[in-house]
């Protein structure tokens, strides 16, 4: 007689290749109770598990992993954009092409109303160049237009945006911006904090719309197999009335993505004041919504010209990019929200942005030691070996972006040259070094499809195929493990997520093709997500 089970499983998963982490290796199923791994094993062994009530999840053979962490993005600038003008170079290649566009939104909208576009790359324009205000007035005369580069550290605007702003050549920047002159004539070009400026003048979203967002953008991330997500700079479209939107969908069973929140922390727009007296700091929350970490903007994107170098951009002598806030400053900043209790992952993409993050982490970390605070670096772009030396004995890691490789590798070449950029988000360096790099796409920086970005941490190839220094590709294994476990990690909740063992949140992703097995080109161009369980249940599945 067989003897009775003690536990059964809700939901078993079988007659598959489950990837269950880098250390776990692969499996046939897996049991699944109360949202979580139970078991995992053979078919045979895990089916004993089955109960009355079990559902049975058929794999026929396909490859599963746990759920992807995209551990950098803007989940609700994400949901929002996909109601703009996509102007990224793959829809809109040249600029006539991106001014049609314009051109016909202007007809299909009441004069006056505000035309947005997001995704330009002047590199990879026709013209190699940022359209000019005088285009946008010619496009667009009876509507305020805002075209966004896909970095989002620079837009151009028309002449009616400049005109309901109140901003004119007499105008002057604020500190940590940039609003470009030639010949004491407005160009259009405004970059980092005097975007700010202008976009004031842009409607708030209402909290209706944030949380559409929020559910929007989810959904599209659960049918590319992703569970959980930073949301980076929680505040900046909306202030303190995100957190409210977010606590809302969570509520209302909207929000589709685990979401772990990083308060935007920026002098004169910060939410962390309003957030402190709530009580939501750094890990208070559940699984599916969590209070992160503060983000500060150190500088801007290196395709932009705007990142801050220690030596100037090829052919402007006179251009490191932009430092957003002073030594001082910083310092004080950082001092004070470590020492209110909070991770922090700042903003800095260029060495020099680096080395001043860096050093105001360590004078915190000296006063208040804390040596599991994981304060992060976010992107970390084109750090050094001696920031890293002091990375590591800070206890700071890099938390990058590995399909900028994808999108933007040739952008950098052509603005930094072969040396700086070749090198740059050196994914293999940072692994051998113990760091524990996770991923993201920087949404709607990038798009989140994780394919591109598992292709160049394979290959280390862009779009165009230029490879960026082969030595810091890694194996599919190591790739997986960034997208997951190391995700994990830099939230500090390797404990709850990232691997399909007994006990953690059952987040499981099953794909068209075996990724241990394909090619580069066969995951970049081949492979789809099929089926997505969150906490155990099938929240994605593809017709």
């Amino acid at each position: 007689m067989t003897p009775p089970i003690l536990v059964a499983a809700d939901s078993i998963l079988h007659n598959g290749n489950i990837w269950c982490g880098y250390e776990d290796g692969v499996v046939e199923a897996l049991a699944i109770w109360q949202g979580k791994i139970l078991a995992t094993g053979s078919s045979a062994e895990i089916l004993k598990l089955q109960g009355a009530h079990t559902k049975l999840i058929d794999l026929d053979g396909a490859f599963a992993t746990p759920g992807f962490n995209d551990a950098h993005l803007h989940l609700i600038s994400t949901g929002l954009t996909l109601q703009w003008i996509d102007a990224t170079p793959a829809n809109l290649p040249t600029l006539d092409a991106l001014l049609e566009a314009i051109r016909a939104k202007a007809a299909s909208l009441p004069k006056g109303e505000w035309i947005l576009a997001r995704g330009y790359d002047q590199t990879k324009l026709d013209t190699g160049r940022h359209p000019l205000k005088a285009e946008l007035d010619q496009a667009a005369p009876d509507h305020p237009v805002m075209l966004t580069r896909a970095c989002g550290h620079v837009s151009i605007f028309n002449s009616v945006a400049f005109a309901k702003a109140g901003v004119d050549e007499a105008y002057a920047a604020p500190s940590g911006g940039l609003i470009e002159q030639k010949n004491g004539v407005l160009t259009g070009m405004v970059a980092e904090n005097a975007q700010d400026v202008l976009r004031a003048a842009i409607p708030d979203p209402d909290e209706n719309q944030l949380i559409e967002a929020i559910e929007t953008a989810g959904e599209m991330l659960l049918s590319y197999g992703i569970t959980s997500v930073m949301d980076a700079a929680v505040g900046h479209l909306a202030g303190f009335n995100e957190i409210r939107a977010y606590q809302i969908a969570r509520r209302d069973d909207r929000l589709p993505v685990r979401s772990w929140l990083v308060l935007l922390g920026d002098p004169g727009k910060s939410i962390v004041p309003d957030c402190y007296r709530a009580g939501l700091v750094s890990g208070v929350g559940d699984d599916m919504l969590t209070i992160g970490a503060v983000k500060i903007f150190l500088d801007g994107s290196a395709g932009g010209r705007t990142a801050w170098m220690s030596r100037p951009y090829l052919g402007d002598d006179n251009n490191t990019g932009i430092q957003m806030l002073p030594d001082a400053e910083l310092q004080d900043l950082v001092t004070d929200t470590h020492n209110k209790g909070y991770q922090l992952a700042c903003h800095a993409i260029g060495d020099q942005a680096i080395e001043q993050l860096i050093t105001a982490y360590e004078k915190a970390l000296a006063a208040t030691p804390d040596p599991n605070r994981r304060h992060r670096i976010e992107h970390c772009g084109f750090s050094t070996p001696a920031q890293h030396d002091r990375m590591q004995n800070a206890g700071i890691y890099p938390c990058p972006q590995q399909v900028f490789i994808y999108d933007f590798g040739d952008a950098y070449i052509s603005v930094l040259g072969d040396e700086r950029s070749r090198s740059s988000y050196p994914l293999k360096t940072w692994a051998d070094l113990g760091f524990k790099p996770a991923t993201g796409s920087d949404s709607p920086v990038c798009h989140p499809n994780p394919f591109p970005n598992l292709y160049t941490m394979l290959t280390r190839k862009t779009w165009k195929g230029t490879v960026m220094d082969a030595a810091q590709s890694v194996s599919i294994e190591e790739a997986l493990r960034v997208y997951t476990e190391y995700g994990a990690f830099s939230q500090k909740q390797e404990h709850v997520k990232g691997r399909l063992v007994p006990g953690q949140v059952a987040d499981i992703a099953v794909f068209s093709r075996n990724l241990l097995t394909a090619t580069p080109e066969e995951i970049l161009h081949e492979t789809q997500c099929n089926m997505t369980l969150r906490g155990g249940k099938v929240v994605f599945t593809r017709d």
